[in-house]
């Protein structure tokens, strides 16, 4: 295998960007197209995937956020909500532009205000299928991040949610 910058290794917890919290479990190497690249192997829960070693940062894989960082990520998810478009497709261009940076903060802000718009209006199923994941995805970097069990997770995030305290 050819020399190259590893930013991670085997055993690493990382976050994908696009399917959440996986594992590295090993480096590859992998010919296509007559070019030779070395690839971090991430297993995720259901699915494993061949990430670009040279293809590493806010677009791809990083650390879990740091315990020390969820403070801020509870403020937000307690503050009130900001109310979304009643049109679905205008909605759903929201909920895209605020996704688009892949930050975690963003991700919880899309969390806070899609519940408060479950509240007051039905959702239709990209509302609730786009909630759920990244609710999931929340939830799982929650539970690695402070070392909890993920259906503590879930129940602090839906007291924050409801405006209650008792986070670990």
């Amino acid at each position: 295998m050819t020399e190259q910058q590893s930013i991670f290794q085997v055993g690493d917890q990382v976050i994908h960007w696009s399917h959440g919290l996986g594992e590295i479990i090993q480096l590859d190497e992998k010919s296509l197209s007559g070019r030779t690249r070395q690839y971090y192997v991430v297993q995720m829960s259901e699915l494993m995937l061949w990430v670009p070693i040279d293809q590493t940062g806010d677009c791809s894989l990083r650390l879990p956020t740091p315990k020390k960082d969820f403070k801020d990520l509870f403020q937000i998810l307690a503050s009130p909500g900001k109310p979304l478009s009643s049109n679905s497709n205008e909605r759903r261009l929201q909920v895209v532009e605020r996704l688009k940076d892949h930050e975690l903060a963003s991700i919880c802000r899309v969390i806070r205000d899609l519940t408060l718009h479950k509240r007051l209006k039905k959702m239709n199923d990209n509302d609730n299928s786009t909630l759920e994941r990244s609710r999931n995805f929340l939830i799982n970097e929650w539970s690695v991040a402070l070392s909890i069990p993920t259906q503590q997770a879930e129940q602090e995030l839906k007291n924050l949610l409801e405006g209650e305290e008792n986070i670990s």
